[in-house]
């Protein structure tokens, strides 16, 4: 049977990783998530609306782009993009948000609620709820607030309450915490659309799973385009659902798959969010993983010029895959990000998320050190939420 077929285990777990440790009121709530999505998720009238919804509203399939201007500059390897920015709400975070409110409605639940960090997941699950006719509750970190302003806007406009996170780091790990606990008083009526392949099982399963459509698109394009399949693919992972969503196109095929995570300021601990590179086995928001961790043994600050990157663990599937040895997981700095960010911008017209700003640099790293070889990175979303950040920030480039 194919990889797909057998991970997670049916408790959910990839190797060592993953499963579901619960506050016994929100056992049932998730079992029950589970026999629904067990029984929808092969039936075809789920599976022709989910179609339906992916072309006519999503606007899907996305296209790869052969990003000409940035291969010539970097030399070596050749450079080309999965276009997820062009996905509807300018993000892949819609492909799981759309199947997600789609499984709330199949289970009789009036409301969807989530975390987001830059974002992106809030706009889509507020769109989504929009969609199907239903309320929307969305946790964001104040820090996040401030950064992603232009999203915030997007979210309420969408309808969606917006719930500022104002304790501890203030972002995306606070986020998933307040969440969590709103949800244990709605969980009634609500769906608590998780935004990555993390948290307890079935989500890093039913995320991975909704996010295949942009790894079974790539490999089909790419194989029209170039007649063979990339040397290697990569993509940005903080919880890791794109990167999740293409790897899962290639993951029994020959191509080297590299997950490209944060390296921030520095290899100090709160000035990174390189959960694989510097974490260890722990558990954090109900299923066990690779998680940074300060000198209490507990989820340790992070650091990242890209909001929807500042997590302390990973997505248990990426752990997996990482001690497996199938994905090469390295990282790519704040730095790095900001000057691939105005690249892409300026060789190739297109203005890249911060996030896949880091699947970016990697792929203008490794280009040099490749030629004759093919690189497809993940484009997870445009940037249009960073403008004003980083020219506020970092002004045009002239810096870096």
């Amino acid at each position: 049977m194919t990889y797909l077929k057998t991970t997670p285990t049916r408790e959910g777990f990839f190797g060592s990783y993953g499963g579901a440790v619960l506050p016994p009121p929100l056992e049932p709530h998730f079992a029950e998530i589970r026999e629904a999505y067990d029984r929808i998720s092969k039936s075809a009238d789920f599976i022709r609306e989910l179609r339906y919804i992916r072309t006519h509203f999503q606007g899907r399939p996305t296209p790869v782009s052969y990003l000409r201007n940035l291969s010539d500059l970097c030399g070596g390897a050749q450079i080309y993009a999965k276009r997820e920015d062009l996905n509807h709400t300018g993000a892949h975070k819609l492909n799981h948000c759309m199947a997600e409110g789609l499984l709330a409605k199949f289970m009789g639940k009036t409301k969807l609620m989530a975390e987001t960090g830059a974002g992106q997941h809030g706009v889509a699950l507020a769109t989504a709820a929009a969609y199907f006719g239903m309320e929307c509750e969305i946790h964001m970190g104040e820090i996040d607030i401030a950064k992603e302003a232009p999203n915030v806007t997007r979210m309420k406009l969408l309808g969606a309450t917006v719930v500022p996170v104002s304790f501890g780091g203030r972002s995306l790990k606070e986020a998933v915490d307040s969440c969590f606990e709103s949800y244990i008083a709605q969980a009634d009526h609500a769906l608590f659309a998780i935004g990555s392949v993390v948290g307890p099982h079935p989500f890093p399963m039913m995320v991975r799973n909704f996010q295949h459509v942009v790894g079974v698109e790539a490999r089909e394009q790419f194989l029209d385009m170039t007649g063979e399949l990339p040397d290697m693919v990569a993509a940005c992972v903080g919880g890791g659902s794109n990167a999740m969503g293409i790897f899962s196109g290639f993951i029994e095929d020959d191509v080297a798959l590299y997950g490209v995570e944060p390296a921030g300021t520095s290899s100090n601990l709160g000035d990174h969010a390189a959960s694989i590179a510097y974490g260890e086995d722990g558990d954090i928001h109900g299923f066990r993983t690779i998680v940074l961790k300060d000198a209490k043994g507990e989820p340790a600050p992070v650091h990242t010029v890209a909001s929807g990157l500042d997590y302390p663990g990973v997505g248990p599937e990426h752990a997996h895959l990482h001690r497996s040895g199938r994905v090469t997981y390295t990282t790519a700095d704040d730095t790095e990000a900001l000057k691939a960010f105005f690249e892409l911008s300026r060789r190739e017209g297109i203005i890249p998320a911060l996030e896949s700003a880091h699947a970016v640099a990697f792929a203008m790293r490794e280009a040099r050190a490749n030629p004759g070889k093919s690189i497809l990175v993940n484009l997870s979303g445009r940037g249009d939420k960073d403008i004003d950040y980083v020219t506020e920030t970092f002004g045009f480039g002239e810096a870096l």
